[in-house]
């Protein structure tokens, strides 16, 4: 009884380390109003951080990684402003829906 309550727990945290596992993205840290291309944002949309930091007054960060946008849960987190518009190296924890990120690291 005792080997199956333990494998049981094993099996049962193994699994939450799977989920739980940060991954490092590489993409950019942009907003939910431009998403992927600041294109459509006139002549605020040729400067990436300036657009990227009025649009999140309005909305939020978000982080994008090729064809995929992730919404960032963390939305305090210090770095976001400081990289904002910027090609970063993003390490998280991404939901299990696999699109939400909580950011633990930002590098360039």
């Amino acid at each position: 009884m005792k080997r199956i309550l333990a494998i049981g727990m094993f099996c049962s945290l193994g699994g939450l380390s799977v989920w739980a596992a940060p991954q490092t993205l590489t993409g950019q840290i942009s907003d939910s109003m431009c998403g992927k291309s600041h294109a459509g944002m006139g002549d605020m949309g040729k400067n990436p951080k300036e657009c990227t930091l009025a649009c999140a007054k309005g909305g939020k960060y978000v982080f994008v990684s090729g064809d995929k946008i992730y919404d960032i849960k963390n939305q305090s987190f210090a770095a976001l402003a400081a990289n904002a518009g910027a090609s970063v190296q993003l390490t998280g924890d991404v939901d299990k829906d696999g699109k939400t990120i909580t950011v633990t690291k930002i590098g360039k």
